[in-house]
């Protein structure tokens, strides 16, 4: 759509969206291989592959969210009451799912005490083999995830969950051909508490993110006196007030803003201008402005 010169088209599709194919892959992958664990588990007696069934299905549930809140934010139909559509469902899910490696990490913790004092006797064999295989498919499920992740907090709430379940993978083989060899039950305890210890730190940093995202705070590492500064420089340009700066998902940050300008001041320029400032400069490319002459009053009176 076209105002005076002023394009509004339609945004490129978003990074979720555009990796929604390897997300639906590995999810399936995840989900046949957690079948095979959980009857493998079952028939051997493992605590060990039971265990890291469950950590599995806890990231087939987060990678379901995941590809459900895409799906239903790239679906969703223009409603009056939604004006910002579905968007931040992704970041919604990625906050579940930081949360879900929370309770990931704390049940392996649980475990991993139990079993140092709790020693169980279990075949090696079959347990070293259902590592191998599930070592595979993560392996698959973190390389289709890897470039995903790099653009959206919902995917890289998904990859670290397939990230945890390869380490997890790794954890079930190392202690299934340690205990084989020496009979050294606590190894399998020990590794389980090195991955809680490793899966902490990177949910700590996902929630963030996403809380950052969700209480609409601006984005991390813009600077945003420079920015307001910089659009102040802009010819015409007097004042800015009333401006804000958020992110509504993943590659889409936001500005408003008041600008007040010298009157007769050719308000298409400024505008023009400041589009390109923010576009050319900061990456952003939606922005909503309201120019206003110096002469005028009213606006520079809210009070929040």
């Amino acid at each position: 759509m076209s105002h005076h010169g002023h394009e509004h088209g339609g945004a490129a599709l978003r990074a979720g969206a555009r990796h929604i194919r390897p997300l639906l892959i590995s999810f399936a992958l995840i989900v046949a291989f957690l079948v095979v664990q959980v009857v493998v588990g079952i028939v051997t007696g493992s605590l060990a592959l039971l265990s890291d069934a469950g950590h599995m299905a806890t990231d087939a549930l987060g990678l379901g969210m995941a590809a459900a809140a895409i799906h239903a934010a790239s679906r969703a139909r223009a409603h009056p009451q939604r004006t910002f559509g579905l968007y931040r469902l992704e970041i919604a899910a990625a906050l579940v799912n930081a949360v879900l490696l929370f309770a990931v990490a704390g049940y392996v913790a649980y475990e991993a005490i139990d079993r140092f004092t709790n020693a169980r006797n279990v075949a090696s064999a079959p347990v070293l083999i259902v590592g191998v295989v599930g070592l595979a498919v993560n392996g698959v499920a973190f390389v289709l995830l890897r470039d995903g992740a790099k653009e959206s907090l919902n995917l890289q709430g998904a990859y670290l969950e397939v990230l945890s379940d390869t380490l997890g993978s790794v954890a079930v083989i190392v202690a299934a051909i340690i205990w084989g060899i020496t009979g050294w039950d606590w190894v399998d305890p020990l590794i389980g508490v090195g991955i809680g210890l490793f899966i902490l730190p990177r949910a700590w940093k996902l929630g963030h993110e996403a809380l950052r995202v969700l209480i609409q705070a601006a984005p991390a590492g813009l600077d945003l006196p420079t920015l307001q500064s910089d659009i102040a420089a802009i010819d015409g340009v007097v004042d800015v007030h009333d401006f804000h700066v958020w992110t509504l998902t993943s590659e889409m940050d936001v500005v408003t803003a008041h600008l007040v300008v010298t009157a007769g001041t050719d308000t298409h320029g400024v505008l023009d201008r400041a589009r390109a400032l923010l576009a050319e400069g900061y990456g952003i490319t939606h922005a909503t402005f309201q120019v206003e002459p110096d002469d005028h009053r009213g606006c520079d009176e809210l009070t929040w």
